[in-house]
């Protein structure tokens, strides 16, 4: 049974549960329902002039588990034969995200304190730990989320997944901490762009895009001097949106000049752009980014890109997918290099569908 009442502002101490949404003037969650207070969201309240929020105490009731129809038999028996177990993925535990999440914040809001570098590699170490303890290979691109705000999640986001990127390449264990590094600080130029801009609902005019634009180069300068950080970090930053045509920005430079962490980066960065939404646009289905992604190849760096759809997993083995055919199936099976197309067993009729390699289902695709 939950009990709900209102707490004023200098009464709320550290470990309380909020029990509404706090949500900031474009109508962005700032801080969910059910989240446990701490001081840096107390301050931040105060400071947005909140005279008070409600508090709750107690667990809600849990819900009745609704029974689920047996299985056909042949249907159980194809599971069980061909279920294979997906590669170790990522796993953030709430006090890391927390952690982590309070950390990103904190260096976009202080680009310049004496911190900056401990903090950053604090949350670098976070990140590295759960992969490393994990023995991760992959990252279930569902379940990342570590802040509801896009700036911080979109720069854990894509730490994350171009640090297991670089893992799955085989890189030394220096070059994946840095990448991770990089990944995190790859958008501190933003916090120099006037919020008007940035947060702008509607479509940038061409000077407050080319203003946007200088982001990359306000984040390199921001790093630059810092003698804490390898070189390579700052120039991964500066170069995470060249292209490999030549045409990305702020230098125009072509494959051959772009350093190798910016080539992770710009693999990982436009995709988890293309899945969030911002104020400005719609977000994009995991499997329409995934798509997009393969459809860049004058773009991205392929031998990246090739990586990385190797590293995601789109459809996690045991979830339930709805199949062009009319039929609902099981993933039993991630195919390596195909994400958009694993083995399924039909929850119906047992049939046994290998997206990938069985020439009888290249009509077939998941919707």
């Amino acid at each position: 049974m939950i009990k709900r009442y209102f707490v004023r502002i200098g009464a709320l101490r550290e470990g309380m549960k909020i029990s509404q949404t706090i949500k900031d003037r474009m109508d962005r969650t700032l801080i969910a329902r059910g989240t446990l207070l701490d001081e840096f969201m107390i301050d931040s309240l105060k400071k947005r002039g909140v005279s008070g929020v409600y508090i709750q105490e107690g667990e809600e009731d849990p819900e009745p588990k609704k029974k689920e129809d047996p299985l056909p038999p042949v249907v159980q028996k194809n599971i069980e034969k061909l279920r294979t177990q997906d590669p170790a993925k990522v796993k953030l535990s709430e006090s890391v995200k927390k952690r982590v999440s309070e950390g990103i914040q904190y260096l976009y809001n202080n680009a310049d304190s004496k911190q900056f570098s401990d903090t950053s590699n604090k949350i670098t170490t976070d990140l590295m730990k759960a992969i490393n303890d994990n023995d991760a290979l992959a990252v279930d691109i569902s379940a990342l989320k570590t802040s509801d705000e896009y700036t911080f999640k979109h720069s854990v986001d894509v730490a994350t997944l171009s640090m297991i990127v670089a893992r799955n390449q085989g890189l030394p264990e220096k070059d994946i901490y840095n990448i991770g590094i990089t990944g995190l600080l790859h958008d501190m130029g933003k916090s120099k762009i006037p919020l008007e801009i940035l947060n702008k609902p509607g479509k940038l005019t061409d000077e407050e895009f080319a203003l946007m634009k200088q982001h990359s180069i306000l984040g390199y300068e921001i790093l630059k001097d810092k003698e804490e950080f390898n070189a390579a970090i700052s120039l991964g930053v500066l170069q995470h949106h060249e292209k490999m045509n030549g045409k990305g920005y702020p230098l125009g430079y072509s494959s051959e000049k772009i350093c190798p962490y910016a080539k992770i980066l710009s693999v990982t960065d436009v995709y988890d752009a293309l899945v969030t939404e911002r104020p400005y646009k719609k977000s994009f289905s995991q499997r329409t980014a995934v798509e997009m992604i393969m459809s860049m190849t004058d773009e991205l760096d392929i031998a990246n890109m090739k990586v990385f759809l190797e590293s995601v997993i789109l459809y996690p083995v045991d979830s339930t997918v709805q199949l062009s055919n009319g039929e609902k199936a099981r993933v039993v099976k991630n195919n390596k290099g195909s994400v958009l197309r694993p083995t399924v067993v039909g929850l119906t009729t047992g049939k046994v569908y290998d997206l990938t390699h069985d020439l009888d289902c290249t009509s077939i695709i998941i919707l």
